[in-house]
């Protein structure tokens, strides 16, 4: 007797060979590509437009946008930097006889 577990995933191999070959050639099929980059065209303005308004309605409620929150991130960590720069600098003076 075999083993279930071996018995499914031999199906599921089977399975997602028989997929992928299929999705393969529909994907080559400009009949699909054309709308479906249409279509994730659409999304992504869409998305960029429901950002932009977001970041607008956090910005009129006074809080910071995310825009604003990675500008202050990027400051910190090059303040973080110098910061670190400074303290090697004086360790390496003090280390001097």
């Amino acid at each position: 007797m075999q083993n279930p577990w071996e018995t499914w995933k031999k199906g599921f191999g089977a399975w997602e060979s028989a997929t992928a070959a299929y999705l393969e050639k529909v994907m080559d099929n400009p009949a699909v590509l054309g709308p479906a980059g249409l279509l994730l065209t659409a999304f992504m303005r869409s998305k960029a437009a429901g950002d932009r308004a977001l970041a607008t309605w956090w910005g009129s409620l006074g809080l910071p946008t995310k825009r604003d929150q990675e500008r202050t991130l990027h400051k910190l960590n090059q303040l973080e930097t110098r910061l670190c720069d400074l303290e090697e600098r004086l360790e390496a003076l003090g280390e001097r006889p």
